[in-house]
């Protein structure tokens, strides 16, 4: 046993030991609480990121003492090293101890008296020398051999990358390339921006640059294929113009344009990128966003010519008969909706609230039904299929749950639904489809059987999806499928002052701001004193007015994470009104954010295989934009529990990068959603931001109650700044392209 321990590089203190017990460790992050003995007898706790950790093995842990409120002085470890055991009785308890699969106590001791210190080496570079030994056979012998590589591939990796990355991203490139990693970023270091998730092209290039490594060809066409992918991640765009890419990635490579048009002409060859002329510009595609639009065009179009017509007067008495029924008389619009939508294999409703879409839908299900068509229900997010069910009063389901989703050998989210594995259901109907991306709309449509229908629901107003493309408008502009816009609001729904301001604003007229007698309210304030009303608006006044249960209903929406009203701002403020400190009431500071029990929290990111309970329930996946309370933070077990609407999430410490506050929310993080209250603060920000659209969504997100607070000239500016976000797809040309053809 090894007793060392002094100052590394004035940043870290060494320790080596011997681990003598594992008092926790999660298997996916590779988060592990351990005691080790440091000399003779001393013993201490140790907690990190150390994978695959064992009973036995000896370590050098770099990192700093810490005191913990709860559990006393700890080592935190940034960065450690296994070195293995050398005597025979070291290494036979490690081997003992089951860290290597197929190996027990038995054949721990036989393996350590026929080969005693050059254990070791036969199990990592002779394995089939265990063969000789009583009990294993040569198949067992490979897997002892291939398991006890995976359990000492990851040193050489962790220390590898230990000057490049935090312990997190090296447990994903060695899941990802496994003991051949090293390898493979020495040969291509820009290969890690390409395919490990949180590595940037410009952390690759920092990585090229230390291994002394300059190929321009190589750090060119991969900075290529980051920022147009890129691109598509934070734009929404499919593609983008030649003469637009050439000079930004010239600028951002700092190269010239002529080894930029090489990089291009290279990757056109290699079949990575795609040149398309279209629309009197030269635009380049990657390959997976070509191949997406190519697909949903051929796809939908198929769909369309495929579908069984059906009869008018058929579909005109089934109409009649609901009108009978159900005592309802549909208008002139509804009715020609409904027949469309049931005679179609591609229809799409459009229409912002009050206009009766669900009212449409359901009666296109009670034909369909009788018809004895198969009918699933699905959204793109958790909350807009839950909305669903409750209006229609049938299941909805995620579009990720209705594919089936599960996981690559790379541990990559695949859907089990696809060509080979088509979903049952004859009419597949889609909620809030202004939030469907190519991605997501091609997995889906590889789904979906030859002759089936698809319909489509959305507010074409609404701000298009986070993830690329346009889908909803670029359907509806191509004018090649039947498409049926409600604009009439119905009687009930004008006496809201929320539908009412709704389309005033979308028609870019000015909202009331005047009347205080109905549903939509404006507080007139200042920028600085926003942020101070929201607060006592959210603790003191509607809880006053209203009760105390309508807190639980208040949802903050915001233009922006910045300003004076941004969820930077209000977040702090609403947690220190709504959950202040308090003895007892457990914590955890994360990246200068304090995260408190009874927080409201968000997931900021698709995590697909974390698990979830509820009750005697269980699954996986939690969604972006999901929101949630946390119910318990474990300081022993560093984890933190949400609940998920009923559904419990425990989260490792080292997760908490995939959470952030959810007292307020961008109003983009809000989309497919609804809040019964919903707070808008108007401040004085970027013009680019502050649109109608964006205003619209904002107060197209609330069920009973729309509060503004801020400025009037601020709203007025939103109405009259129609500017749309512009994207570059190319799904609209393709359709017409199909449809003349």
């Amino acid at each position: 046993m090894l007793d060392m321990q002094k100052d590394y590089d004035s940043q870290y203190v060494e320790i080596v030991g011997t681990v003598e017990h594992i008092v926790y460790s999660n298997e996916e992050t590779g988060y592990t609480v351990c005691d080790i003995a440091i000399g003779e007898a001393e013993l201490y706790t140790i907690v990190g990121i150390m994978p695959y950790l064992a009973e036995g093995e000896v370590i050098k842990a770099l990192g700093n003492w810490q005191v913990h409120q709860n559990f006393g002085k700890q080592f935190r470890v940034e960065f450690y090293e296994k070195q293995l055991p050398s005597s025979t009785e070291a290494i036979y308890r490690y081997l003992s101890s089951k860290t290597v699969k197929g190996i027990g106590a038995v054949t721990a001791r036989r393996i350590v008296d026929k080969f005693g210190e050059d254990t070791f080496d036969v199990l990592e570079n002779h394995p089939d020398w265990l063969a000789e030994i009583n009990g294993i056979s040569e198949k067992k012998a490979r897997e002892i051999g291939e398991n006890f590589k995976t359990q000492f591939g990851i040193r050489a990796v962790m220390m590898f990358c230990r000057e490049f990355f935090g312990p997190m991203i090296s447990v994903r490139i060695y899941r990802k390339w496994g003991v051949a990693a090293i390898d493979m970023i020495k040969q291509d270091p820009y290969i890690l921006c390409e395919e490990i998730y949180g590595i940037s092209f410009a952390k690759a290039d920092a990585v090229a640059k230390s291994l002394g490594i300059n190929n321009t060809e190589s750090r060119v066409k991969s900075g290529i294929k980051y920022f147009i992918n890129l691109n598509g991640i934070q734009n929404g765009h499919c593609y983008i113009p030649l003469s637009k890419l050439v000079p930004a990635l010239a600028e951002t490579l700092s190269v010239d344009a002529e080894t930029v048009e090489k990089g291009l002409e290279d990757l056109k060859n290699e079949g990575e990128v795609y040149f398309v002329e279209m629309a009197r510009k030269t635009c380049v595609y990657l390959k997976k966003y070509y191949d997406a639009e190519q697909y949903i065009t051929k796809k939908l179009y198929n769909l369309d010519r495929m579908c069984p017509r059906i009869e008018l007067n058929d579909i005109d008495k089934f109409i009649q008969r609901i009108e009978t029924t159900e005592s309802i008389e549909y208008a002139a619009m509804q009715r020609k909706a409904i027949t469309n939508a049931v005679n179609s294999g591609v229809f799409i409703l459009t229409g912002g609230p009050g206009t009766g879409k669900t009212t449409i839908i359901k009666g296109v299900m009670r034909i369909l039904d009788d018809m004895a068509y198969k009918i699933v229900l699905c959204a793109p997010t958790g909350r807009a299929a839950k909305r669903m069910s409750e209006a229609t009063q049938c299941e909805a389901k995620t579009i990720h749950r209705l594919l089936e989703m599960d996981y690559s050998k790379e541990n990559e989210p695949v859907f089990r639904r696809n060509e080979k594995d088509l979903l049952d259901e004859d009419v597949i109907i889609v909620d809030e489809a202004s939030m469907v991306d190519i991605f997501l709309l091609e997995a889906l449509l590889k789904a979906m059987k030859p002759a089936s229908r698809l319909i489509l629901i959305g507010d074409s107003d609404q701000l298009p999806s986070v993830g690329a493309g346009n889908v909803l408008n670029d359907l509806i502009e191509s004018e090649v499928f039947s498409c049926v816009k409600l604009k009439e609001i119905f009687r009930q729904a004008k006496e809201s002052l929320i539908i009412t301001n709704a389309h005033l604003i979308n028609s870019g007229e000015y909202p009331d701001l005047e009347t205080k007698s109905s549903d939509f309210f404006f507080i007139g304030r200042n920028d600085e004193d926003i942020a101070k009303t929201i607060a006592d608006l959210c603790c003191n006044r509607l809880p006053k007015t209203y009760g105390k249960e309508i807190k639980e209903g208040i949802q903050v929406i915001t233009p922006s994470h910045k300003g004076v009203a941004g969820t930077d701002v209000l977040n702090s403020m609403l947690q220190s009104v709504l959950n202040p400190k308090k003895n007892g009431k457990n914590q955890k500071n994360v990246r200068n954010i304090i995260f408190r029990e009874g927080d409201k929290v968000m997931q900021i990111r698709n995590n697909y295989d974390i698990e979830w309970t509820k009750g005697a329930m269980s699954g996986v996946g939690v969604f972006n934009g999901d929101i949630g309370i946390i119910k318990n933070i474990d300081q022993a077990e560093e984890t933190v529990t949400v609940d998920f609407d009923g559904r419990e999430v425990d989260y490792d410490f080292t997760q908490l990068d995939e959470l952030e506050h959810a007292y307020a929310i961008t109003i983009h993080k809000s989309q497919g959603s609804e809040y019964p209250v919903v707070i808008i603060p108007s401040y004085s920000y970027s013009p680019k931001l502050l649109t109608r659209n964006l205003l619209y969504t904002a107060v197209t997100r609330a069920q009973q109650m729309v509060i503004v607070v801020g400025r009037g000239d601020v709203v007025c500016g939103m109405v009259d700044n129609n500017r749309r976000t512009l994207r570059y797809t190319g799904l609209r040309e393709w359709l017409n392209a199909v449809s003349e053809s």
